[in-house]
């Protein structure tokens, strides 16, 4: 009976599950800072992606959202360079 519940006793994992995005954002820190505020967007993403199976079209409400503060960023970034443009312009 000894050997039995012995047999029968599963090991404990020696650490626990890292969270989903720790491994990702340990390779591809750099990609992901980069994207500032659409970061958490970026990695919201990534979770219906992989709970979905990469099925792309149940993740368009995560994908339409990051594409919209992709554009945001954009449009922000040609205002300001813009504006620093004028300036250069206006010092002549």
């Amino acid at each position: 009976m000894e050997e039995l519940k012995k047999t029968e006793e599963t090991p404990l994992p020696s650490d626990p599950p890292k969270p989903i995005h720790e491994d990702d954002a340990d390779e591809e820190d750099d990609s992901v800072k980069q994207l500032n505020e659409c970061s958490s967007l970026y990695l919201s993403l990534q979770d219906c992606l992989i709970n979905s199976n990469r099925n792309w079209k149940s993740c368009q409400k995560e994908v339409q959202a990051l594409k919209a503060c992709n554009d945001r960023r954009n449009k922000e970034k040609k205002n300001k360079s813009e504006e620093g443009n004028s300036e250069k312009k206006s010092c002549h």
